[in-house]
Formats: C-alpha cells, sequence, structure tokens
C-alpha cells in the first residue's frame, strides 16, 4: 500500500501533540481514524514508528527518521501550492515571438512585465512562425505571438491588435505614386519595385498576398531576414517595402531617407494574436501575456496613426 500526504500529515500531528486524542482533534477526525491510518503507514514501511504506552508515545528511531523527510515532503507540496493559487505569471513561461513583431514589441512590453514583476521566469524565442508552431507543438514553448496563422483545432488563439501595412520608400518615389489617378492599393505596385523578406517569413507571403503576386514576380533575390535590412535598402531608393505600424517609429529613426505613405481603404493589415496549446493549462499567466502584449502593439500602432 502506498503512502499518501493524509498520512504524512496525520503522522506529523501525532508525532507534535503525542496523544492520539489531540491528534484527531488537530487534524479533524476521529481517534479511531487516525489510529487506523497510523498503523496502515506502519504497515506499508514495515516498521514501526511510535513508542506506545499508556502516558506517552513517542517516536523510534525509524519514526524520527520518517519525520524529517515527512516535513521535508509536506514543505515542498505547501510551496507548490502556494505556487498555483498566486495570480500572474509563475514558474518559467517559454514564449516564442516572429522577427517581425519581436523587435518592435518587446521593448515595449519588457517594462510592463518588468512593473508585473514576472520577468525573471520569462523565456524568450525569436523565430519564423513555422518553428514556432513546431516548438509549441512540442512543448518547448508554452506560447507564442505570431501573425494569423492557419486556424488549428490544437490552439487557442487571442487577439492582441491589428497592425496595418504602410507602403515605405524614398519620398520621391512615393510621391511620383500619389501622382497617380488611381488610389494607391497593393495591386496596383510595380512588382520589380517592391523589396520583401526572405522566404519564411509571414509578412512577406502576408505582402504577397495583399498584392496578389507570386514569389517569381516579386525581387526577392536579396535574400534579407530583417525589417531594418529592408529599410536600409530601401532608404537608399533600391525599392519599396511593405511596412508594419509596430515598425515605423523605429525603423524611421533609424533610417531618414525612408519616407512612408498609407493604402487607400481598406488598408492592408496583419491580426497579432497569442496562441497556446488547447491542451495546456488556461492559468492566469495567458490571460495577463494578452494584456501587456495588447497594450503594448495598441500604444505603437495608435503612435504610428500619428506619424503617417
Amino acid at each position: 500500500m502506498a503512502l499518501t500526504l493524509r498520512q504524512l500529515g496525520y503522522f506529523l500531528a501525532l508525532a507534535e501533540e503525542r496523544h492520539f486524542s489531540k491528534a484527531a482533534e488537530r487534524v479533524h477526525v476521529t481517534q479511531p481514524a487516525l489510529s487506523m491510518q497510523i498503523r496502515e503507514m506502519e504497515d506499508a514501511l514495515g516498521t514501526q514508528l511510535f513508542e506506545r504506552s499508556p502516558r506517552d508515545i513517542r517516536l523510534t528511531p525509524a519514526g524520527r527518521e520518517v519525520e524529517t523527510r515527512a516535513r521535508r515532503i509536506l514543505g515542498q507540496v505547501s510551496e507548490l501550492e502556494a505556487v498555483a493559487r498566486q495570480q500572474g505569471l509563475v514558474g518559467r513561461i517559454n514564449l516564442g515571438v516572429i522577427p517581425t513583431v519581436a523587435p518592435y514589441l518587446l521593448p515595449e512590453v519588457l517594462p510592463l512585465l518588468r512593473a508585473s514583476d514576472i520577468t525573471r521566469d520569462l523565456r524568450l524565442r525569436e523565430a519564423t512562425t513555422d518553428l514556432l508552431l513546431a516548438g509549441l507543438d512540442r512543448g518547448q514553448l508554452d506560447a507564442v505571438v505570431i501573425a494569423e496563422p492557419p486556424s488549428s483545432a490544437g490552439l487557442v488563439l487571442a487577439p492582441l491588435f491589428t497592425d496595418r501595412f504602410l507602403l515605405a520608400g524614398r519620398r520621391s518615389v512615393l510621391e511620383g505614386l500619389a501622382d497617380g489617378a488611381e488610389a494607391l492599393r497593393p495591386v496596383t505596385l510595380d512588382p520589380d519595385q517592391l523589396l520583401l523578406l526572405d522566404e519564411g517569413h509571414c509578412l512577406a507571403d502576408q505582402a504577397l498576398e495583399v498584392c496578389g503576386m507570386t514569389r517569381r514576380q516579386s525581387r526577392l533575390d536579396l535574400g534579407a531576414s530583417s525589417l531594418t535590412t529592408l529599410c536600409g535598402l530601401v532608404g537608399q531608393g533600391l525599392g519599396m517595402t511593405f511596412l508594419p505600424e509596430i515598425a515605423l517609429r523605429q525603423e524611421q529613426a533609424a533610417t531618414p531617407g525612408m519616407a512612408v505613405t498609407r493604402f487607400a481603404a481598406p488598408e492592408p493589415s496583419r491580426q497579432i494574436v497569442l496562441g497556446r496549446r488547447a491542451t495546456s493549462s488556461a492559468s492566469d499567466w495567458f490571460d495577463e501575456l494578452v494584456s501587456l502584449f495588447s497594450q503594448a502593439g495598441q500604444g505603437l500602432t495608435a503612435q504610428a496613426r500619428l506619424i503617417a
């Protein structure tokens, strides 16, 4: 018969009270029930734990050894229960973020996380959507910040904010587009002028989709792996690119030669979401991350709408 935590609790009560009636009252059971549990515990361990006499109850040498271990075990259980009762993020949270979000959103979120006193337990990984979803599926990640993945019954997705796309280029190039008779829409762009991220980045796929293009139609020979690289090229007059609103403030400050303009309504956009496995525990840490990331993302997009 295996020992139970209840038996360990009864054992410690009797070891401290040294009286069956007082120990039973302390743990809110009858004296016969307590005596039976102690006897079953001794049978399971194959040794006598208490010396019983009409006037006193004392621990045997084996009982003293069990007492030491029982206190350690129940102490650890109490710590575990205390952690589970806490509100907010506890334990280690492994979070993945796509590269077209991480450099812009994390600097805004981290101060909010520090204010919530949870950054000590947060582990971050930056990778493309397919790698993040694979890590989430394998249990290597607890949650991911991504842009509109394919719907899956195995995922729980919480919307964070809408991130509209701007068109970035040299001012002279963008002014030339504005002189046209047609409203500025993605489908009217010249594929030869469009610079996109390398294959594997969801932002590139989304840009192609809203433009109604294929990869063969766009200039993908540069192999750019970051928006910062693309913005640098755009600032030198080598083409145009799609720029998410959350990246505008940072990239425009780093690239003086780059200007941006908005598309005609309805503006192309992406929905940034926080996802977790449907089988994982829906504890408060997920809701808290949703709140903090939403706050940061909505702040960045609001600033972008004032700038552009």
